[in-house]
């Protein structure tokens, strides 16, 4: 037997069922990538929180070569200093910011924003590939092109020259940073530039 209990709710023996049809704000929101700003220097302080914590995150790291003094030092390093990537339904967006470290998640306006699922599926391949990622300055006028397979496929970003190859720079417009990656011209889209 189905009751009526609410505008939002019907009720079949004891399991409530949301009414799909109700208002946004009133169902549970799915989970989504924000990009949480930190204090300088804590992404990994901040990731190993969000673990403790049982939050999913993402702190994207490449192999850095310092030279110091008397030896060199290989460090992992964050591709995007400044920011570990979460996600969580923007409901519940008070368990990343109460985590020590992380001063904002971004956006416009005060409101969060979300960041595409493709692009970090793509940086995850990259990283599970060991594709060689590196971070780059944010590109903002340059070629647009997509790459037509691999763990890239579908991804749009920007060509660029590097000494005598040529790389490929994924641009997460949302928080004005860039990585780039090795790539084969052909398995891209759009004619290069000379």
């Amino acid at each position: 037997m189905i009751k009526h209990t609410s505008a939002n709710e019907f009720e079949l023996g004891k399991v409530a069922l949301m009414d799909v049809s109700a208002p946004v704000g009133l169902q549970f929101e799915r989970q989504r990538w924000y990009a949480a700003y930190t204090c300088a220097n804590h992404e990994k302080k901040v990731s190993l929180q969000f673990q403790q914590r049982h939050v999913e995150h993402f702190l994207p790291q490449f192999d850095s070569v310092r030279k110091w003094k008397d030896r060199k030092v290989r460090l992992r390093m964050p591709l995007f200093p400044g920011y570990v990537f979460v996600r969580l339904p923007l409901e519940n967006r008070l368990r990343a910011l109460e985590v020590p470290g992380v001063a904002r998640l971004v956006g416009f306006g005060g409101q969060p924003v979300p960041l595409q699922d493709a692009e970090i599926d793509a940086l995850r391949a990259c990283l599970e590939r060991k594709i060689c990622l590196e971070p780059h300055p944010y590109v903002k006028v340059g070629e647009r092109v997509q790459v037509k397979t691999g763990p890239l496929q579908r991804l749009c970003g920007t060509v660029v020259r590097k000494k005598n190859g040529v790389r490929f720079v994924i641009s997460f417009d949302l928080i004005g940073r860039s990585a780039s990656v090795e790539m084969d011209v052909t398995n891209l889209n759009i004619d290069l530039p000379k």
